[in-house]
């Protein structure tokens, strides 16, 4: 037998290298789809893109090319007292238009309802703003009682409804706010506001910045 001892295998270096590679690209890929689904897309103007979220529930979802003003017309809480758009700024605001006598505005309520508890530690207010007359007033408080934790907003001669730009064209219709007082989006109209794509519209808006 020869002195010579054949020389033993070296480990593939070139394979393993191929496999860390590898790894290492993978990892960089789930970072960058885990760091995406926190950011907002959003144009040059650091506003979120709604457009998307034309779809599913809010497929009749209205996104105006540019921000409409913050209406100035106001509307009162239950008990009377005097209130715009500009006491909620800061929050995201889910404005509601609705009326005891409007069967779509009554079954989309409790998931108005389902959003704002979601968001209760949030900036987000939910306004469900009745359009009723006085003589209803009981009823809305009744209706709104049925659907914690909304509470009764009233604009009973359609001030805010006819006041907006363009002014409301039915009932349900529901506008949403950014936390600068910007109507961002709207939907006239029934939806399901405590769907996946609505909460998203949410979410969207919270995560600009102020």
């Amino acid at each position: 037998m020869s002195e010579v001892q054949a020389e033993k295998p070296r480990p593939d270096l070139l394979k393993w290298a191929i496999r860390g590679v590898a790894l290492i690209g993978v990892a960089a890929v789930l970072y960058v789809i885990g760091a995406s689904a926190f950011k907002s897309p959003a144009g040059e103007d650091g506003l979120a893109d709604l457009s998307d979220l034309r779809r599913a529930s809010l497929a009749k979802l209205d996104v105006p090319a540019e921000p409409r003003a913050m209406p100035t017309v106001g509307f009162t809480d239950a008990d009377g007292k005097a209130l715009t758009l500009a006491d909620f700024k800061g929050e995201v605001v889910v404005l509601n238009l609705w009326a005891t006598w409007c069967a779509p505005c009554k079954k989309e309520m409790p998931t108005l309802a389902g959003l704002q508890a979601a968001y209760a530690t949030q900036p987000v207010k939910v306004l469900a703003v009745s359009v009723d007359r006085d003589d209803d007033l009981n009823i809305a408080k009744a209706d709104i009682a049925a659907v914690p934790p909304l509470k009764l907003y009233r604009d009973p001669g359609y001030k805010l409804a006819f006041g907006l730009t363009p002014r409301a064209e039915g009932f349900p219709t529901t506008l949403i706010f950014d936390k600068q007082g910007r109507e961002r989006a709207r939907l006239a109209g029934e939806a399901d506001w405590n769907s996946p794509e609505a909460r998203e519209l949410v979410e969207r808006l919270i995560r600009e910045k102020s």
